[in-house]
């Protein structure tokens, strides 16, 4: 089955939509989502190692990870669990630690739809606090990124039900 991503940014909107199917159980994809060995096989561009620091997937918890990628050249991420329903949601923030002034927060919704043929939908709702912050995402080369991770996320699931 085809498993293509949609991105939907509509112009003048804080909102970036990312639409994912996979060949999973939901229950299974959750747990690829909040599971940290899991979680760090697959988020992020293939070139890029991750190193999960902290990772707390619950209700008040907080998530801190660092990527590196050949050069050494690290890139730090945290945020904060605002809610965490299996398996069906996840709410949080999300920010990128790169970025010389602070409050750059994404508030990020994750929902795992169940589909027939045990499918999953990934529907994961990114609000940022302006429509800049949401279009210097959109520039700053997320596209290939966020396909990478969910082709290395087709792999671990594969994997995972072997």
């Amino acid at each position: 089955m085809s498993n293509n991503t949609r991105i939907i940014a509509e112009p003048g909107k804080q909102e970036l939509l990312i639409e994912r199917e996979v060949d999973a159980p939901r229950e299974l994809v959750f747990k690829a989502s909040t599971d940290p060995d899991l979680y760090a096989q697959w988020i992020g561009p293939r070139e890029l190692s991750t190193k999960i620091e902290t990772f707390e997937p619950k209700s008040g918890g907080s998530w801190r990870f660092v990527q590196k990628d050949p050069d050494g050249n690290e890139f730090a991420f945290h945020g904060v669990y605002h809610e965490v329903t299996f398996p069906e949601r996840i709410i949080g923030t999300f920010e990128w630690e790169g970025l010389p002034e602070k409050g750059h927060v994404i508030l990020q919704t994750t929902r795992f739809e169940e589909l027939p043929n045990n499918r999953t939908k990934i529907i994961d709702q990114s609000v940022f606090q302006n429509v800049e912050d949401r279009d210097g995402m959109m520039e700053s080369g997320m596209e290939s990124g966020v396909n990478d991770s969910y082709s290395r996320l087709d792999e671990l699931l594969e994997k995972m039900q072997k």
